[in-house]
């Protein structure tokens, strides 16, 4: 994950405030947990945006739909997750991510 500006961010901001959160954010979250192979990317895509639509967090929906893209995530697929989502999460909360996936941009 070479020059991944979530990362940096996150370093930056939490070396000033905590650097022990700021070390098991780097070395757990972005060394362990996003490295590990036993998920695919496109499958922990698709769990991450599952998630974030679960708990209402649509401000970190952008990069993590970017990032579904980029790890081979189709339109087609996601549109199938939003029908998916909306028996168990209801209208509301999956409008959230239609809203991110047809954002412009």
């Amino acid at each position: 994950m070479a020059n991944n500006p979530i990362k940096e961010i996150f370093s930056e901001n939490l070396l000033k405030f905590n650097p022990n959160l700021c070390r098991y954010t780097k070395d757990i979250i972005f060394d362990e947990v996003l490295l590990d192979e036993s998920l695919s990317s496109k499958t922990r895509s698709l769990v991450t945006l599952t998630l974030l639509t679960a708990i209402g967090n649509s401000d970190q929906m952008p990069y993590h739909l970017a990032t579904a893209y980029q790890n081979g995530l189709t339109k087609k697929e996601l549109s199938a997750l939003c029908t998916h989502l909306m028996f168990y999460l209801g209208l509301p909360k999956t409008m959230l991510l239609v809203d991110q996936i047809n954002a412009p941009g």
